[in-house]
């Protein structure tokens, strides 16, 4: 059994309140040595600590605000809020980027969000995750440049071009998979193998985007494995030993303290 960090998981979301300490035991024995809450508004952020205070050094969270929810964006109000919540104890700065297909925010919105989160990252020194579709011109503008100033980060459940994610490679960041690589309209196998083995990441993005043969369900952290062994072996490495490489990536992204 391959271990693995849940790079992205949505924990605080309400799909998981019926039994949210029992996805989290199977996450466990599945083989997860961590798994990072995503906090993708300000709200969700302080359900997100409250997860990992009750699981300490396996659940861990972090804190920023989704463009879709971009148009409400204060960067006073949440700066600070986000500040405050690094000094919780969050492990990172969002999710956060830009989102054009659905354009819930304007675009000159999201930007404004997004380059503030990403100011935000530079200051308080932790990675940024970041959410982008449909908008690769300028979500690789404005990492490109964050990148170049000493931000790390990760585009989170990527599917976007090889371009973009060779302009995030370029300057140090990291690139995430999720289940949609074990779907069966899934084309891009060499966008996997392009990502060096010291920067490519696994994620859940639970409770959404199920891996097959689970697709449809609610996902789960437990579930990553799956995507694990697709990505293995995509890569033509043993699983195991994959499973230990995004483990060690993941915890020296986030800095995370990962017990025994």
């Amino acid at each position: 059994m391959p271990v693995f960090i849940d790079s992205h998981a949505h924990l605080a979301d309400p799909a998981f309140d019926p039994d949210r300490e029992s996805v989290i035991e199977r996450a466990r024995s599945a083989g997860a040595r961590a798994i990072i809450c995503v906090g993708e508004s300000i709200d969700a952020a302080g359900r997100a600590r409250t997860i990992a205070t009750k699981h300490p050094d396996f659940v861990w969270f972090s804190a920023g605000v989704h463009p879709h929810d971009a148009s409400g964006f204060d960067p006073s109000r949440d700066g600070d809020a986000i500040r405050e919540l690094i000094q919780l104890g969050a492990v990172a700065i969002g999710e956060c980027g830009l989102d054009a297909h659905y354009d819930h925010s304007p675009r000159d919105l999201q930007r404004r969000a997004f380059s503030e989160q990403l100011s935000l990252a530079l200051e308080l020194e932790r990675p940024v995750i970041v959410h982008t579709r449909d908008a690769e011109a300028d979500t690789r503008a404005m990492i490109t440049e964050a990148g170049s100033a000493g931000v790390r980060g990760v585009l989170h459940c990527y599917t976007g071009s090889h371009a973009l994610a060779e302009a995030a490679l370029s300057v140090g960041w990291y690139v995430s998979f999720s289940g949609i690589v074990t779907f069966k309209k899934w084309e891009d196998d060499t966008l996997v193998q392009l990502v060096p083995d010291d920067r490519i990441l696994v994620e859940s993005d639970a409770p959404y985007l199920a891996p097959a043969p689970n697709r449809g369900k609610r996902n789960e952290s437990a579930w990553v494995a799956a995507t694990v062994a697709r990505v293995a072996n995509v890569r033509r490495v043993g699983t195991e030993a994959f499973g230990r490489q995004v483990t060690a990536n993941a915890a020296r992204l986030f800095a995370l303290r990962l017990s025994p």
